[in-house]
């Protein structure tokens, strides 16, 4: 396994505020909110980009997403909204090189990508 600060997280030798785990994927709050909630969705297997995804994983993406959108679901973000980001490589916004998503919640988000 690669030695990331979310492998580490997964293989518990670092703490986190963990909000969710199973077999494939583990979810825990990000140290750095960029929102009122926001949490860290991130696959149990190595995969360092979304461009490095191969067909064969392409379940484990799909439960990276459910298990986002339940936990939107149970914590009452769900009707209000929120936003689901995955970065990648480094001009796309990506610091930590293992595939994640970003739950973002928790206040009204705005447009992005708009350039005026």
């Amino acid at each position: 396994m690669s030695d990331t600060i979310f492998h580490k997280i997964i293989r518990r030798e670092i703490p986190a505020d963990i909000v969710y785990e199973d077999e494939h994927l583990i979810a825990f709050r990000d140290v750095a909110p960029q929102a009122p909630v926001h949490v860290l969705f991130v696959p149990k297997e190595t995969i360092p980009t979304l461009d490095d995804l191969q067909p064969s994983q392409a379940e484990l993406a799909g439960r990276l997403m459910l298990a986002a959108a339940n936990h939107a679901r149970e914590q009452g973000l769900a009707e209000d909204g929120y936003r689901v980001v995955m970065n990648c490589n480094a001009d796309g916004g990506q610091t930590v090189f293992q595939m994640h998503l970003h739950l973002l919640a928790g206040a009204p988000l705005g447009s992005f990508g708009v350039r005026k």
